[in-house]
């Protein structure tokens, strides 16, 4: 799995027009599902991301985590991160999770935040 973590005062997901994730503070999490990954993979980069201590104390260190600040997720599904273009220049997704297991992957993914308490399901509601 890989991800890539952006702190946000706010995100929001449009689909053709369509409002399909919202949050407010928070972090916006692009995740990349590879097909070797499995549930224990998700748990951990679910754990990982909750611990990380990216958000300002009042003294303005980075201190806090997502969890001390009860902020939300919005997950977004992005087959893109596993692009290689190592060889030529045409982007290869032969590491990418099929449709169905990343899917699976990303449910698990996003019920990690959701168990917590957090809001973290794809339209941000609890």
């Amino acid at each position: 799995m890989r991800a890539v973590v952006q702190r946000v005062s706010g995100a929001q997901v449009r689909v053709a027009d369509e409002l399909v994730g919202k949050i407010g503070p928070g972090l916006l999490v692009l995740l990349g599902v590879s097909k070797s990954d499995g549930t224990s993979d998700a748990d951990y980069l679910a754990g990982k991301i909750l611990g990380l201590r990216i958000f300002e104390d009042e003294n303005g260190k980075m201190n806090l985590s997502l969890a001390e600040t009860h902020g939300a997720v919005l997950a977004v599904s992005q087959f893109t991160l596993y692009g290689d273009v190592r060889r030529g220049k045409r982007l290869s997704f032969d590491e990418a999770a099929p449709p169905e297991l990343a899917r699976k992957l990303y449910e698990h993914f996003v019920s990690k935040f959701a168990n917590l308490e957090l809001p973290a399901k794809p339209d941000g509601s609890r």
